[in-house]
């Protein structure tokens, strides 16, 4: 078992100790320990099937887990729906397909989440939208619905909804795997400015280059384990593990 340990870290942002899940008698998640410190960005990578997608849902209590405990943000993932709201509001998650409401303007689908979950008034609700749109570049198409937008575009608006609820944490799950290559970047670049900013975030991707230039560490899981943990400049130029040496390969091959 390999314990990922943000070094020097205080308190952790996130901490995923001895984890374990199944789905029926698929064991996808084997004896996983991760901790992510406040303001680390971590890569999360691995083969399909690995366990990286089903490990970032656990964060977000999407999928429950039945061995071990996760933290976030100090509060410990439970079946206690109290707790599970505060880490929700304190976690914002951006997915493969952008899940935007196609009859919500863009606008609209910003301020649905801050309305209703945070009692913010619309109105402030609406310039923190604009403030977020702004930032990922595209304030102009907040009148606009989702089907009128490219699909880089709207991710950068899934990216926007999440921060408008004000995370401390952002989670990204394969961001740009349904994107057509010339939108990759425009996404890309909209989180490697995220994460200069200081956002704790933790991204599963294939995207190393982005991996090389954001992450603190980078994470490489295989059938469902933590195989390797390190910094991008040591685990791709001296992978320890067959395993990782295979996947790097592959990889680089498909670029």
């Amino acid at each position: 078992m390999k314990v990922a340990t943000a070094n020097g870290a205080t308190a952790a942002a996130i901490l995923l100790d001895h984890v374990d899940k199944w789905f029926g008698a698929l064991h996808v998640l084997r004896d996983v320990s991760l901790e992510v410190a406040s303001g680390e960005r971590v890569v999360v990578c691995g083969p399909s099937g690995s366990g990286k997608s089903t490990m970032i849902r656990c964060i977000n209590r999407l999928e429950a887990h039945q061995k071990g405990r996760i933290v976030v943000d100090g509060t410990e993932l439970s079946d206690d729906a109290r707790a599970l709201d505060t880490v929700r509001r304190e976690v914002g998650m951006v997915f493969q397909s952008f899940n935007l409401f196609p009859h919500l303007t863009i606008l609209d689908n910003c301020t649905l989440a801050p309305i209703h979950v945070r009692r913010m008034k619309r109105p402030e609700a609406e310039a923190l939208a604009m403030e977020f749109l702004g930032r990922v570049r595209i304030p102009e198409q907040a009148r606009k619905y989702p089907t009128q937008l490219s699909g880089g575009q709207q991710q950068r608006v899934a990216i926007a909804r999440a921060l408008c609820m004000r995370p401390k944490i952002m989670l990204f799950d394969e961001p740009t795997s349904a994107l057509d290559p010339e939108m990759i970047k425009e996404v890309l670049d909209v989180m490697i400015e995220l994460a200069e900013s200081g956002m704790t975030m933790v991204c599963v991707t294939h995207e190393m280059g982005f991996a090389r230039q954001v992450a603190d560490r980078v994470v490489f899981m295989d059938q469902g384990e933590i195989v390797e943990v390190g910094q991008p400049a040591q685990l791709f130029a001296a992978p320890a593990t067959d395993r990782l040496k295979k996947f790097l390969s592959q990889i680089l091959r498909g670029h």
